[in-house]
């Protein structure tokens, strides 16, 4: 294929490190065919100090070697600004790996393929001696399974803006308020963008479903050249399932196809959680089942029950969703991993904040509650459809890590629940009040909610009904530590390991602290400098005295140092430097808390001058 080819003139091997970064390594396609049979086996080297594998790939032991998946679907990666001929470009053939280190396998994609080795091997053993389970899905035997399909899929959000182009955070939420934008009609370039990325990826086989713009944006206007000016959209694009890893796989490449498409068009691409403040963010709702295949060709979902009418999910189905509940505070590390990601999940932007899921009003009425972290998929009519949607998840986490600790969860709650053989009692149990002692789920918390958490809760409802929410990244892993019960379960199996563990936290702790020092502080700064004194004494009026008064005394105790106090900004830096983590993510709260004040603040100063 490739001598019929001469366009794929590279070979790259795609190892994921633990920080979700893909390696690309650009291989004249000759070395390749001289030993071929030799590279699929033994794969390439690289310094692995380079890549995200913190107190493993030392800079005393560096070496990792980047081993070829040869079960896996590898794709050409083609270069739109690099022509072979005129008809077709220059491609490189991209081939999915693993990542070794001393033999140890140590990236992302591996521990997904543990997990879910893990998984089966368990459950089958489950199967086996609890014939219940059997029954409960429609199967006689377990002898008749012939394999495990791991079922998932995610979405894209992100935005486009022209470039230059700053955002008018009044107007984008005003529009988003008015919902003047959510599955509008594209226009224009963002058009011809959007349908050239959905039929790219219908080339490389990914089955797009559909592509939509979201609830974000405002309308872009012409300039006196014809094009679009002050483009500023969030869009959504849907493909179908896979199976889990090579869920993982498409994602990296529609991110791929997305941001080169979008930029040859001249618009930026963002696939940030949240680009802009008070605006909504950009989620990426992860959706995952297990089903099996019978020796007879059929598929059976494991989720389903064998009458969709009498339960919402089969005692398997049950199991998976309380473990996945249960050991959260184990699994958002390696979902919300970032500032950024943080920044998305606050209340009133149909982000998950607290740890519960929705079932539906009835087991006859499947309903989508947009409020919870976990929802339940079900379609009366379509065992197959039934599965959990992770709403946590956005653009930039590691979707190999998300899916690898949420079935190693599920795994936990089916294990711990596979004698019991009445569904009722595990419906009673997602279902028990927060006062209510648990068979396997703890007391003073509640796991199921069918309102919406926003609207019929306060705060501190919420923080006593479904515990208390992590608002940092030191948080997260902060409530991880206090729950070593919870962190045996990411270790079941050798899926992960302490040492693959340590590494990740370091580096999502290294990457939390210089974000703050290098980027976010000084980005405040900039932000707080802006804010300049703007009424004078002939038009101003004292509500506009009073309000730069207070205006200038939050940029005073965030910015300005004095012999007697430090400022806030200063404050912080010295606690990240110094290791006091407890103290920088309080600060850092009160950070966010006092940015937001003052942004409103001056926005209310400024709309009251003349």
């Amino acid at each position: 294929m490739l001598k019929n080819n001469p366009q794929v003139k590279f070979v790259s091997v795609m190892g994921v490190d633990l920080g979700g970064n893909t390696t690309d390594a650009k291989i004249p396609i000759e070395i390749f065919l001289t030993d071929m049979e030799g590279f699929l086996k033994n794969g390439v080297q690289t310094d692995g100090s380079s890549v995200v594998l913190p107190e493993i790939a030392t800079l005393g032991d560096a070496k990792v070697d980047l081993l070829p998946d040869t079960e896996s679907s590898w794709f050409v990666d083609y270069n739109y600004d690099n022509p072979y001929d005129e008809k077709r470009y220059v491609g490189t053939l991209r081939i999915p790996a693993f990542l070794v280190h001393n033999g140890n396998f140590v990236d992302s994609r591996s521990i997904l393929k543990r997990s879910l080795n893990f998984f089966e091997e368990k459950v089958r053993e489950a199967l086996k001696e609890h014939p219940h389970l059997l029954t409960n899905i429609g199967i006689d035997d377990a002898s008749n399974i012939e394999e495990f399909l791991f079922t998932a899929a995610t979405e894209l959000e992100f935005w486009v803006k022209t470039p230059e182009d700053s955002e008018d955070i009044e107007k984008l939420s005003t529009s988003q308020n008015l919902k003047e934008q959510y599955w509008k009609r594209t226009q224009g370039t963002v058009r011809t963008a959007l349908e050239k990325t959905i039929e790219l990826m219908g080339k490389y086989g990914i089955e797009p479903e559909m592509g939509h713009k979201e609830v974000g944006g405002i309308n872009s206007t012409i300039g006196i050249n014809g094009k679009q000016n002050h483009v500023v959209e969030q869009l959504e694009i849907d493909w179908k399932y896979s199976d889990a890893l090579q869920a993982g796989d498409n994602e990296i490449l529609v991110r791929e196809l997305v941001y080169d498409t979008f930029t040859s068009f001249g618009l930026e691409v963002t696939f940030a959680a949240k680009p802009i403040a008070d605006v909504a963010g950009s989620g990426e709702h992860t959706h995952m089942g297990v089903a099996v295949k019978l020796n007879n060709g059929k598929i059976i979902n494991l989720f389903s029950p064998k009458e969709m009418d009498n339960d919402y999910l089969s005692l398997i189905g049950y199991g998976g969703l309380l473990g996945l509940l249960k050991n959260y505070e184990a699994i958002n590390p390696f979902v919300t991993s970032s500032t950024d990601a943080f920044n998305r999940l606050k209340p009133g932007f149909e982000a998950p904040v607290c740890t519960v899921a929705s079932l539906g009003n009835d087991v006859k009425t499947p309903s989508r509650n947009r409020s919870i972290l976990v929802g339940l998929i079900r379609d009366l009519t379509n065992p197959m459809a039934t599965r959990f949607e992770l709403r946590s998840p956005n653009p930039l986490s590691n979707t190999y890590l998300v899916m690898a600790s949420s079935y190693q969860g599920m795994l936990d709650g089916i294990l711990a629940t596979m004698h019991i053989e009445d569904p009722q009692t595990l419906e009673n149990e997602i279902s028990k009040s927060a006062q209510t002692e648990g068979i396997y789920l703890e007391q003073n918390r509640q796991y199921r909610c069918e309102q919406d958490i926003f609207h019929d809760f306060s705060a501190h409802e919420r923080s006593n009904l479904f515990g208390k929410t992590p608002e940092t990244v030191w948080d997260n892993f902060h409530f991880f530590q206090q729950n070593e019960e919870k962190q045996a379960t990411l270790l079941n199996g050798n899926v992960f390991t302490k040492a693959l563990i340590s590494s990740y936290k370091t580096a999502t702790l290294d990457r939390w602290k210089e974000e703050l020092l290098h980027r976010i502080i000084p980005s405040n700064m900039e932000v707080v400098r802006e804010f300049v004194k703007s009424h004078n004494i002939e038009g101003s009026t004292d509500l506009d005295v009073v309000r730069w008064e207070k205006i200038l005394k939050l940029r005073s105790y965030l910015v300005k140092d004095s012999l007697e106090q430090s400022s806030l900004f200063t404050r912080l830096r010295d606690a990240l430097n110094d290791g006091q983590l407890d103290k920088a993510s309080e600060l850092q709260k009160e950070m966010n808390c006092i940015m937001s004040e003052l942004r409103n603040l001056y926005s209310s100063y400024k709309r009251n001058l003349i």
